[in-house]
């Protein structure tokens, strides 16, 4: 990505040298971190400890590990170090942020926002000019926020900056059946113009309705309230929707193109999803699969991907969201383009669990991390983004043809490269001591004053953790030191182009210095926990 060329651009309303009216080019997504939790519980393991039957979590649900927090980190501390993580690992510096703002669900404070305690971050440098704050609905607030980053710099508000989508939460569930869906962690996307993922105008299908599938309306609790059914039904329908709607929109698209042909999967290079579970991902794939077949009245029966479909020629989707047949038949039906096209995006979802709003992204980073630059160019990947109550968008990134070492997706490739590596430098926890965790968690909800119990040494290098919170439920943060970041940057010694893309974090970045005791806690009035 050449800096240079970007902050060359004037806002859209300006008159440019030439003339001519400008509009910034290929608007999307630059670079992504992802933070998660060094901890993690074992699924098989839980349900053993559970006391419920071999493979209900790893195969019913399709989840292998599930990283958790200790009383250590809350929404605060997530947010701020995957954000300081992406400005050191690109070496960019702080003043080139025009906009952030945070989507979660994870709320401690009901009037202030998670943004403006990140604003912490920007002291050093002095840019207090950084549009946005925090955006609210379960699992879709970090899709709203990237949304607002990509209008903000499609829109004559823009100046120019780049503009920073973050999404985090800590998903916990009460002893129960829905434990085992959580998961934690938070990404940051930097957002601006000549992208290597870049936005597809004018294609986004949304559908929002009310419902009361999941919410959280116990201030005191971090507990949502779940009606598991109706859930799924409320996400296979908007998914149904939002498809139709995707469908439609890029027909007429293509008219005024002059193309003539029929939209289908196979026009996703990739499909990934928002993950609750790994199991309900690869349904959901099934489901854009019935869509397809029955929005083609002539498909072909005899041969090819719908051979053996005749029978549900004439059903009605709003009446298959749990038809055992159905689902069968479309799951089968749809093995070979899950395994091409969905399959990939499933490595944090599996290995870390539901992290809500940065879930999806988390599946887009799954895909980016496993994949070569040359595999991805030119690739248009689906995005299913869904958040109860309820709220749902279909929409598609352009992978970049440039595929050229120091090119922008080789080095978004380059810093993604990692990722399986520190998945696997996690260390596993027993279930008592998972269980014991959530307990603490729950007991010390809300409790000012309060100093965390867990152990800082136990956190991934360059991790912000809670210091205290006082009397008047002001939290204090601190940073773990940087020195010993050597199993989260192995993945990075290997990639020549990842040596040149991002600098060394200590040199790049003095104005956090990294230090054994970390730098100086810094008081923030922050609400209640």
């Amino acid at each position: 990505f050449d800096l240079a060329t970007f902050h060359s651009y004037r806002m859209p309303g300006s008159a440019p040298a030439n003339g001519e009216a400008t509009w910034p080019k290929d608007v999307g997504v630059i670079a992504l971190e992802i933070y998660f939790p060094s901890q993690y519980v074992d699924q098989a393991e839980l349900e053993q400890f559970d006391g419920v039957s071999t493979g209900k979590y790893t195969v019913g649900l399709g989840q292998a590990r599930m990283g958790f927090c200790s009383d250590r980190e809350d929404i605060n501390s997530l947010c701020l170090t995957v954000v300081q993580r992406l400005m050191e690992r690109n070496g960019l510096s702080y003043d080139q942020v025009g906009r952030l703002e945070v989507g979660t669900e994870t709320i401690i404070d009901k009037s202030k926002s998670v943004k403006t305690v990140v604003m912490q971050l920007f002291e050093e440098s002095g840019n207090t000019d950084v549009e946005g704050i925090d955006t609210t609905n379960a699992c879709y607030g970090g899709t709203a926020a990237l949304f607002n980053a990509v209008n903000w710099v499609e829109s004559s508000s823009w100046d120019g900056r780049y503009a920073l989508a973050v999404a985090g939460d800590i998903a916990v569930y009460a002893t129960g059946s829905a434990r085992p869906t959580g998961g934690a962690g938070a990404i940051a996307m930097l957002v601006g113009p000549n992208a290597p993922l870049a936005f597809d105008r004018g294609l986004r299908g949304t559908h929002m309705q009310h419902a009361y599938d999941f919410y959280k309306p116990d201030m005191a609790s971090e507990y949502p309230v779940v009606d598991g059914k109706l859930s799924i039904e409320c996400y296979l329908s908007a998914l149904d929707r939002c498809y139709s709607v995707y469908r439609n929109k890029i027909h007429a698209q293509w008219q005024r193109e002059g193309v003539d042909k029929r939209f289908s999967l196979e026009d996703f290079g990739y499909m990934v999803f928002h993950s609750p579970y790994c199991k309900l991902v690869q349904k959901s794939l099934a489901r854009l699969v019935l869509s397809d077949f029955l929005s083609h009245p002539r498909s072909n029966t005899e041969t090819g991907p719908f051979s053996g479909l005749e029978a549900f020629r004439e059903v009605k989707p709003e009446e298959t969201y749990f038809n055992r047949d159905v689902e069968k038949a479309f799951m089968k039906a749809s093995t070979e383009m899950f395994d091409q096209k969905t399959k990939a995006s499933l490595l944090v979802s599996n290995q870390n669990g539901n992290m809500y709003t940065p879930s999806v992204y988390g599946c887009l980073a799954s895909v980016i991390a496993q994949h070569t630059p040359q595999h991805l160019a030119g690739q248009r990947i689906g995005l299913f983004s869904y958040g109860s109550g309820f709220a749902a968008t279909l929409y598609s990134l352009r992978v970049s043809q440039d595929a050229t070492p120091g090119s922008g997706l080789d080095k978004l490739c380059a810093s993604l490269c990692d990722l399986k590596a520190r998945l696997d430098s996690r260390r596993k926890v027993s279930p008592a001591m998972f269980a014991e965790n959530m307990q603490l968690r729950e007991d010390t909800h809300h409790l000012a004053p309060y100093v965390p119990q867990g152990a800082v040494e136990e956190l991934f290098p360059g991790t912000w953790h809670l210091t205290r919170v006082d009397e008047k439920h002001r939290r204090e943060y601190s940073r773990r030191s940087l020195n010993d970041d050597l199993p989260l940057e192995a993945g990075l010694v290997n990639s020549t182009t990842a040596t040149e893309h991002i600098p060394s974090p200590v040199k790049k970045m003095p104005r956090l210095p990294a230090s054994t005791a970390g730098p100086e806690a810094v008081t923030v009035s922050n609400g209640d926990h």
